[in-house]
């Protein structure tokens, strides 16, 4: 357990050396009513074993997908990640450069990224892709703003279906703007085609659209695509789940300008959440607007291979008001993560994983919709994620399940789908675990 211990005498020194006599005159310009009164309620000192047995019991109050059967999802996944991955991202010289200002002094660290650039445009059928970005919300939240930038245009058409932490990031982003964020309504868990013809127009310079999408629907970007190229510089922006392309058409086959998405199903634990890391691939005469950094190979003057950074448009690197992104990091350690993931994986095992979810996914929506109480609540395909509609109310069902071991889905009521659960099955689940979870739930 690393701490810092300072004596009074070590205090006393440091106070001098910045020029006052207490810590107290550091605090001066906070007003007097904002300090608290008394004593912190604490418990008395504890030793280093005291206090490492108190946090670890401490954290055995929270329950996690080691113990229980997970049907969690809502844009965080259950997949299983092979324990080379954590080994390697463990080694110092990763693990300590969690998103290192400066890659360029590390060829490790510029090589991977580089891979991990390949990889994502393998992914997704793009001519280019960046170092990564801090979550699949930003990275969407950033491909609008390539697009306001590239098209100057003001409006903005969103599928209602996108992520709701998704909406809430864009609607951050672009507040300051001036832009009109329009949002598409969806029909059968897909967003309706026939409102986005009669919404668009040539003021519009992005589309915006996720696949699957939130309700985990698979969005019929084949015909989408007309719709929105059929505007002269309008752009279409797709935010994906990387696993689902190695089944249905790359972006690029139907045409996508900008692809997006969230990392955290390569390799990435749930973390409660967090850390995350997106994904961000573009068109190749997109690239000179593509916010953070981007590595190149080239050799050096003895003819060895090297990495460099070819493009990194922060402002620290390039007149302040061409910058194109405030984000000048990446997620470094996650994105080495999903690299590691993708070359131990490869193409095949991706594919499998892709396979099981989806397979395992549609048992589980067939075996569950023959419950009493529970009922599709949409027919659009969808591919490993699907939304029931519940008589009884989904927190109840959530929390009564969770006492038997399971984690049953997401409750979407909050976000405007009343009395539906989310749930999402991964390649993790077995048959036996969805069949004892049908049996309880009947019960």
């Amino acid at each position: 357990m690393p701490f810092i211990s300072n004596t009074d005498e070590q205090r006393k020194q440091m106070l001098q050396e910045i020029g006052v006599n207490s810590f107290e005159e550091l605090l001066a310009g906070i007003p007097k009513d904002l300090f608290i009164k008394g004593k912190l309620n604490l418990s008395d000192p504890m030793s280093e074993m005291e206090i490492a047995k108190h946090i670890t019991k401490l954290s055995e109050k929270n329950t996690n997908t080691n113990q229980f059967v997970s049907f969690l999802g809502a844009g965080i996944y259950d997949h299983f990640i092979p324990a080379a991955v954590n080994y390697i991202i463990g080694r110092p010289e990763f693990y300590s450069a969690y998103t290192p200002y400066q890659a360029e002094v590390s060829q490790g660290t510029l090589q991977f990224i580089y891979e991990f650039q390949t990889m994502i445009c393998e992914l997704t059928g793009m001519d280019v892709a960046n170092a990564s970005m801090y979550d699949g919300a930003t990275a969407a939240a950033e491909a609008i703003l390539i697009a306001l930038r590239h098209t100057r245009r003001k409006k903005i058409l969103i599928s209602s279906l996108i992520h709701p932490s998704y909406k809430e990031v864009i609607k951050t982003y672009t507040s300051p703007l001036n832009v009109e964020l329009v949002y598409i309504p969806q029909k059968d868990g897909r967003t309706d085609i026939e409102v986005l013809k009669d919404t668009i127009d040539d003021t519009v310079g992005v589309v915006l659209i996720q696949t699957p999408n939130f309700l985990g629907c698979i969005e019929d970007m084949k015909s989408i695509d007309p719709i929105v190229h059929s505007y002269k510089n309008c752009l279409l922006i797709a935010s994906v789940d990387p696993i689902s392309l190695m089944l249905f058409n790359t972006p690029s086959e139907y045409n996508a300008d900008i692809v997006v998405g969230e990392g955290q199903v390569l390799g990435n634990m749930q973390n409660l959440g967090g850390p995350l890391f997106g994904f961000f691939a573009a068109k190749k005469n997109l690239i000179r607007k593509m916010p953070g950094r981007i590595v190149g190979a080239t050799h050096d003057k003895n003819g060895q291979r090297g990495y460099v950074l070819t493009l990194q448009t922060r402002e620290q690197h390039i007149r302040r008001d061409k910058a194109t992104s405030n984000i000048c990091t990446n997620e470094s350690l996650c994105a080495l993560a999903a690299t590691v993931y993708m070359v131990l994986m490869g193409k095949k095992g991706l594919r499998e994983v892709a396979k099981q979810s989806t397979i395992k996914a549609h048992y589980l929506f067939e075996k569950i919709c023959d419950v009493d109480g529970f009922s599709p609540a949409y027919s659009s395909p969808f591919f490993k994620e699907f939304a029931v509609r519940t008589e009884e109310k989904p927190d109840k069902i959530i929390k009564k399940m969770k006492d038997k071991g399971y984690f049953a889905g997401v409750d979407i009521t909050p976000f405007g789908y009343e009395n539906q659960i989310l749930m999402a099955v991964t390649e993790k689940r077995t048959k036996s675990e969805i069949d004892n979870f049908i049996h309880e739930l009947k019960d």
